[in-house]
């Protein structure tokens, strides 16, 4: 098999616009290393275990709960092909001036919030569902959550949907980032009395004021200056380029085993969460399944999370009362794990990681701690409150992001207290 072409920079073309020429970095990518053989057993456990719960989901629970779970293991596809993250794009913006994933985050964005302006703006829903844009109350909260988070992702190394493809992939620490997550979330939930009166005000979305065009045209503006400060700030610094993986020279190859391009990948998770805003009226979102899952555990330890007050609220009330697999951000978060481990079989990189020093297993622990606590607080992660947020046009979304990149900065100074490292500028990779 051969590996695809070094991925760096292309040298600046007079035919092309100067907002389309590659900003600059130290080096050229390094070549893709070589794909490893498919890893036969995990992809026929994942691949059984994924038509098996498909099938139950479809004839348990309904074509509604069936295709959200199709698009959840889509999602997983997605997010281990392109490797999209959101703790390592801001790292590496923060630590060495390397915007390229901060702008793989734009184009997500940006394609989601126009899928979104369509479908909220139109009323189009399937299965009866009536689509709504995601608007995050503003204030205390929301502040101390997303610092929380930001802090949680670096120590934890993955955000939330991050954790779930890589514990689909086999990343064992980051299955402790999980365990962490849960029992954060849940703890949160346990403790809603003490944090549900914190000062906030209502939330801002901007269709209610200047209507889904006007709202649109205001986010993808912002979303192009975003753009434009991260070609700057690069150019200034010069930063190593990211680091490459398997990948293969042949396109249709690369399709099913290797890499995707993470432009490819923010276009095909914006389709997909689009889809997940159609099928259940909601945005995609990811932590709190994590709630719920552990107060399911809590429940079966003998425990009654039913008296709590965060269960005794309407739609959280319902939630706690029926089947895990009928509950759409389960289904999503389940079909992730299931879809990467797919993937990453697939890709021949699927593998347990033996060994974890202690002090990453308690980063590991810590971050999803911080990180479960975090989102209940902000009213979501980086997916439900940044991402939904600044595609439905609400001014939550933006600053759960500001504050995020203020947490990132923290938790990067961090992690050496642990023995994880950082970028630097003189790295080959970052």
């Amino acid at each position: 098999m051969t590996t695809a072409p070094p991925a760096g920079p292309a040298a600046p073309s007079r035919a092309l616009p100067a907002p389309f020429v590659p900003s600059p970095t130290s080096a050229p990518r390094p070549q893709a290393p070589p794909l490893p053989p498919v890893r036969r057993t995990p992809l026929v456990v994942s691949g059984l275990l994924a038509v098996a719960l498909t099938a139950y989901v479809w004839s348990a629970h309904g074509a509604r709960p069936g295709v959200l779970l199709l698009l959840g293991l889509g999602l997983g596809v997605a997010l281990f092909h392109s490797r999209f993250g959101f703790t390592s794009a801001w790292r590496q913006l923060i630590a060495v001036g390397n915007g390229t994933g901060l702008r793989a985050h734009a184009l997500l964005l940006g394609t989601t919030a126009t899928l979104f302006a369509l479908i909220i703006g139109t009323g189009t829903g399937l299965f009866g569902a009536r689509p709504a844009p995601s608007g995050g109350s503003i204030g205390v909260g929301l502040a101390v959550g997303s610092l929380l988070f930001a802090i949680g992702m670096q120590l934890g190394g993955a955000c939330a949907s991050g954790t779930l493809f890589a514990v689909g992939s086999g990343q064992s620490s980051v299955l402790l980032t999980l365990g962490g997550f849960i029992v954060g979330a849940t703890f949160a939930a346990w403790q809603f009395d003490l944090w549900k009166d914190l000062p906030a005000w209502e939330p801002v979305v901007l269709s209610d004021h200047i209507g889904w065009p006007g709202s649109w045209a205001v986010t993808i503006a912002v979303l192009l200056l975003v753009v434009a400060v991260t070609r700057r700030v690069q150019a200034r610094r010069n930063p190593p380029p990211l680091g490459p993986v398997p990948s293969a020279r042949d396109a249709a190859v690369r399709a099913v085993r290797g890499s995707w391009p993470l432009a490819v990948g923010a276009l095909v998770l914006a389709v997909l969460g689009a889809g997940v805003l159609l099928v259940s009226g909601g945005a995609w979102g990811v932590t709190s399944a994590f709630s719920l899952w552990g107060s399911e555990l809590v429940g079966a330890l003998g425990g009654h999370p039913e008296n709590w007050t965060w269960w005794r609220q309407s739609g959280n009330a319902q939630m706690l009362a029926g089947p895990v697999l009928a509950d759409r951000t389960s289904l999503t978060d389940i079909g992730i794990m299931v879809g990467a481990a797919v993937a990453a079989a697939l890709g021949g990189t699927w593998a347990l990681h033996r060994g974890i020093p202690w002090r990453t297993a308690v980063a590991s622990v810590l971050g999803g701690v911080l990180m479960g606590i975090g989102a209940r607080l902000a009213g979501g992660c980086n997916i439900g409150a940044y991402l939904a947020g600044i595609a439905s046009g609400s001014l939550s979304g933006w600053l759960w992001g500001a504050v995020a990149l203020g947490g990132t900065w923290i938790g990067i100074r961090l992690r050496p207290l642990f023995g994880l490292g950082n970028p630097k500028p003189g790295d080959g990779v970052c």
